[in-house]
């Protein structure tokens, strides 16, 4: 029996996956659970209809990341910071600030999205990355200066 998944199931599939299946584990296990549906032709067909509109969906959000990573590859970020001896910083510049920073500058980013080789505890220039998965990403510049 053919059956399309609805949650995923261990050993058997993902949501949506379209599997072949006993008549007895269906009826008495994935149905009552709601773990699959009977795959009917039209219900085959809604799967595929919902499966390409959601691809279309996520193409454009894909290319609308792709133009804000473009816009944004580049930019310099800058804080003016209190200093120690050999230009160590009175605490750290997070993620957290460089997200308030650019969103000040106009740029939406949240912190989670940005990346720091390591934390930020000098004076100086350094790099941070935003990665939005699917191998996008853009490299600013984080600025750090005494005030």
């Amino acid at each position: 029996m053919k059956v399309i998944l609805q949650k995923d199931v261990k050993d058997l599939g993902k949501v949506g996956d379209l599997v072949n299946v006993s008549l007895g584990f269906a009826r008495n296990l994935l149905f009552p659970r709601k773990l699959a549906v009977e795959a009917t032709e039209t219900k085959v067909n809604e799967y595929n209809h919902l499966k390409r509109v959601a691809e279309s969906k996520k193409k454009k959000a894909m290319a609308e990341r792709q133009a804000f990573l473009n816009k944004i590859k580049g930019t310099t970020v800058t804080f003016k910071l209190n200093a120690g001896e050999g230009d160590k910083l009175f605490g750290t510049v997070t993620t957290n600030d460089i997200s308030k920073q650019l969103e000040k500058a106009g740029h939406l980013v949240d912190r989670r999205d940005i990346h720091l080789e390591e934390p930020i505890k000098v004076l100086g220039t350094h790099k941070a990355i935003i990665r939005y998965g699917d191998n996008l990403e853009a490299a600013i510049q984080v600025s750090v200066e005494r005030t």
